[in-house]
């Protein structure tokens, strides 16, 4: 009796504490989350249901990623002695007045890396130029090469990048790879990662898990891919390292994505949040050195490099596209895989629309998942009858992140437009004001639409009489998706 009772007394006791680390988790929802609906949600569950809530907070729940701001700021310190080296070669790039100047004023102050002119940039379409100027640079890399990605598989794509990157190391060249751990959490097994690391590659993984805060969770990811080559040209955009993303995986087909090559004093930028990354991932500084292209190369093009992250108090890739959404005049025209926004942009882009401004939403047919599909339509129901146009692509599947705005600014880079990219994962656009650019992406878009169907309110009013629910229940999932 007196062992029932002593179990018995244990449980009260462990479900007591049980209830004040809810009510603890509650009160910090209530603070901290940035959403009402989302501060709402979770204290509910939190107080009705905390042995499930409570765990599901643990790993789900916060969208503030501690500790890596710090990290940032001293990365931007350590970087000042090397724009204080470069400032009169940079000066003479700073970008001149243009149409997109208000932007990136605002911008600049958001993202704290100043926009550059003199810069080339260069459109890839797929995966095979986007991987054949990739592997290009890095055979011709003399003193470094910084590759970030948040997928890296040891398949056929990714050995022969790997053996270009392991002579480049035999040959004096420091090589730093940086992957996710979650999006790559096997790469550390692998072949290829053993292979590399016997050469001297430097390589390491994020680990978002990493500070007392962050222990839990599993929700941040890095989701950035980034390609550095001595600090002259720079690779940025949808592509992950894998044979999928060259369109011959069997299953998924032909896999439409975009990436850019940039040349010029504005791959500062990028270098600075491949820097961030890697000090946070390793507690170690990188100790690297800007080449400017020579002459040959420089271009007419303005570019802004806007890294965004969770650990900043703005939410710095929503705020992006806002801004982009409320400046359009013309034209704004949109390539996202995964289309969950949030309240404000679907305003946004609803006020847009009535304003004028020709609105088009680029989204996949065949969706990454049911639950990201049904959420889709949810968002599209609320976008057509203000006359945005939205349009589901039919030739494979739809990855490239693009946006395009009037006649002379597009984005190149990692953002979706989800929650995900908002709130919780490390990413990077190129922002590029030119209008010769934008006339090449416009080019590529009306390419893309003529592989789409346009959606029709009809469409949506013939779905079967469970489709509603459907999307009711996606939209409750969307902040996590």
């Amino acid at each position: 009796m007196g062992e029932l009772q002593y179990a018995t007394e244990l449980l009260a006791v462990a479900a007591a504490l049980f209830y004040a680390l809810a009510l603890a988790s509650a009160i910090e929802a209530t603070l901290n989350v940035r959403t009402a609906q989302g501060a709402i949600a979770w204290t509910i569950s939190l107080l009705a249901i905390p042995y499930l809530a409570v765990p599901a907070y643990l790993i789900f729940g916060r969208n503030r990623f501690d500790g890596y701001l710090e990290q940032r700021k001293a990365v931007e310190a350590e970087s000042r002695a090397l724009l204080r080296d470069t400032r009169s070669e940079v000066e003479r790039y700073l970008m001149p007045s243009t149409p997109a100047e208000p932007i990136f004023g605002v911008l600049h102050r958001l993202a704290g890396i100043p926009p550059a002119g003199g810069n080339r940039v260069q459109l890839l379409v797929d995966g095979r130029a986007t991987f054949d100027s990739m592997l290009q640079g890095v055979a011709a890399a003399q003193d470094y090469i910084l590759l970030e990605s948040y997928i890296i598989r040891d398949d056929s794509l990714g050995q022969r990048l790997g053996r270009l990157l392991a002579d480049r190391a035999r040959a004096g060249v420091r090589v730093h790879v940086l992957y996710d751990e979650i999006g790559s959490r096997n790469f550390h097994r692998t072949r290829l990662c053993r292979q590399l690391r016997r050469v001297g590659v430097q390589v390491a993984a994020f680990n978002t898990t990493q500070g007392r805060r962050n222990r839990f969770q599993l929700n941040f990811r890095n989701h950035r891919k980034i390609l550095v080559v001595d600090g002259h040209s720079a690779w940025i955009g949808g592509h992950n390292i894998g044979e999928e993303y060259l369109g011959t995986h069997p299953r998924i087909g032909h896999w439409r994505d975009t990436h850019l090559k940039l040349q010029g004093p504005a791959v500062l930028g990028t270098l600075m949040a491949f820097a961030t990354d890697w000090r946070w991932a390793t507690r170690s500084p990188l100790d690297l050195a800007v080449r400017h292209p020579p002459a040959s190369v420089a271009g007419r093009d303005n570019v802004l490099v806007f890294p965004s992250d969770p650990s900043n108090h703005l939410e710095e890739a929503g705020l992006m596209f806002l801004q982009l959404i409320v400046s359009a005049r013309h034209r704004l025209w949109i390539a996202s895989p995964y289309f969950v926004p949030d309240r404000g942009i679907i305003a946004a882009l609803q006020l847009a629309a009535l304003r004028g401004v020709d609105v088009r939403v680029m989204i996949p047919d065949r969706p990454d998942g049911p639950v990201v599909g049904m959420a889709n339509w949810s968002f599209t129901r609320e976008l057509l009858p203000a006359g945005v146009k939205v349009y589901r692509y039919q030739g494979g599947f739809l990855h490239q992140k693009v946006v395009l705005m009037d006649d002379h600014l597009a984005g190149v880079g990692t953002a979706n437009f989800d929650n995900r990219s908002f709130r919780l994962n490390f990413e990077v656009t190129v922002l590029v004001d030119g209008e010769h650019f934008a006339s090449e992406v416009a080019g590529m878009l009306t390419l893309d639409f003529e592989q789409c169907r346009e959606v029709t309110r009809e469409e949506l009013a013939s779905k079967p009489l469970w489709f509603p629910l459907g999307m009711g229940i996606a939209r409750l999932l969307s902040p996590v998706l």
